[in-house]
């Protein structure tokens, strides 16, 4: 991002190029001008620590036949039962440390190390993330099973469904459903989710390579990779329609269908600027930042001494929504989304288990309402 900012800079600007490509000014001076490089100061050696020589009789006494199986705090009880002290117990375990001597002698299972998944979405459909809730049923462990498949950009819950069971096999009628009805496609769209059993099936993996969609999986045991799919089931179970349980699998099906239009047309989402998912989803955003703005504008003209900050300006629109961002540069902004025709109103899908969002025409200039 810096050498982005070097190459914009004769022809804009040092200042406004940094400005645009939120870099610091500081970091691109640095980089003209990096500190000489110096050698770290080589330690000086305590003169307490043991020489070298000393180092080594311990580690023979430590991996000779005797006491080879034995915990350094066991030789060293031993040794000073025998009247020998060759150093502390920390030393024994520093030395086998500094020549890799010791670990768990438990044959316990290696876990290869996993890669951070980072995915970053600059306009809708590029980045879908999902996961399974589970929502309490009638009697005692008594649950059903709500899919949701969530843009990562807006927000928008482009499909979801409810089930008796986890199943990769619904999970592939979700999936190949939202991505017809969005338009998704070949290596348009990349999905993420954890590692599940239906999100690791292999089946559900051969439909996404029939589809052209990149899989991107959470580390194991680390729930923070799919943060925004854990946000919208807290904000559904928090929304005051949601009971303390469902009486039926319809019952949980006809809440999901008043939960998701209300979530995606009328939820104000403070990630978005106060802006509802659709609004964003389908380029709405721009033209009602505007229409806020003259609002707020008239108002500071009527009364400017209630606003002590001066004029006020609405909450900015996302340009760039990263999972796992990066932090040792800034993050890339990528571009702003491209405005498209607003649409009518979401659509439910005929099929009584899966709901997926439908694009429909609408007449731009303007917003339309949502019907009830």
């Amino acid at each position: 991002m810096i050498q982005s900012a070097e190459d914009l800079a004769p022809v804009v600007g040092v200042s406004v190029a940094c400005r645009a490509l939120q870099v610091p000014r500081s970091g691109l001076y640095r980089r003209r001008r990096p500190p000489p490089a110096s050698p770290p100061r080589p330690r000086a050696t305590p003169a307490r620590a043991l020489s070298p020589g000393e180092k080594l009789q311990v580690r023979e006494v430590l991996n000779s036949p005797r006491f080879q199986d034995c915990p350094p705090r066991q030789v060293y009880a031993t040794l000073l039962d025998e009247g020998t002290y060759l150093c502390s117990i920390s030393s024994l375990y520093r030395i086998l440390r500094q020549n890799r001597e010791i670990r768990e002698r438990r044959d316990q299972l290696r876990h290869p190390a996993y890669a951070k998944p980072r995915l970053v979405a600059t306009a809708p459909n590029q980045v879908w993330t999902w996961d399974i809730t589970k929502l309490r049923g009638p009697v005692k462990w008594s649950v059903y099973y709500l899919y949701v498949l969530l843009d990562l950009y807006s927000r928008f819950a482009v499909g979801w469904l409810i089930a008796e069971r986890e199943s990769a096999q619904l999970a592939q009628t979700l999936i190949a459903e939202a991505c017809r009805r969005q338009g998704i496609a070949p290596q348009q769209l990349t999905v993420h989710a954890d590692r599940g059993g239906p999100m690791t099936a292999k089946s559900l993996a051969l439909l996404m390579a029939d589809l052209g969609v990149n899989v991107s999986h959470s580390r194991p045991r680390t729930s923070n990779d799919n943060p925004f799919s854990e946000a919208q089931f807290k904000t559904a179970k928090y929304h005051p329609s949601y009971p303390d349980f469902f009486d039926s699998l319809v019952d949980a099906r006809v809440w999901g269908r008043h939960f998701f239009p209300w979530y995606n047309f009328e939820h104000r989402h403070i990630g978005l600027g106060l802006m509802t998912p659709a609004a964003v989803h389908y380029g709405w955003a721009p033209q009602l930042r505007e229409q806020r703005q003259h609002v707020l504008s008239r108002a500071y003209q009527a009364h400017p001494e209630r606003f002590v900050r001066g004029r006020p300006i609405p909450p900015k629109i996302p340009v760039a929504v990263w999972i796992n961002p990066l932090t040792d540069s800034v993050a890339r902004p990528g571009l702003v989304p491209v405005l498209t025709p607003p649409l009518d109103m979401l659509e439910l899908h005929k099929i009584p288990e899966v709901v997926v969002s439908k694009p429909l025409t609408h007449s731009a200039g303007h917003c339309p309402a949502r019907s009830h």
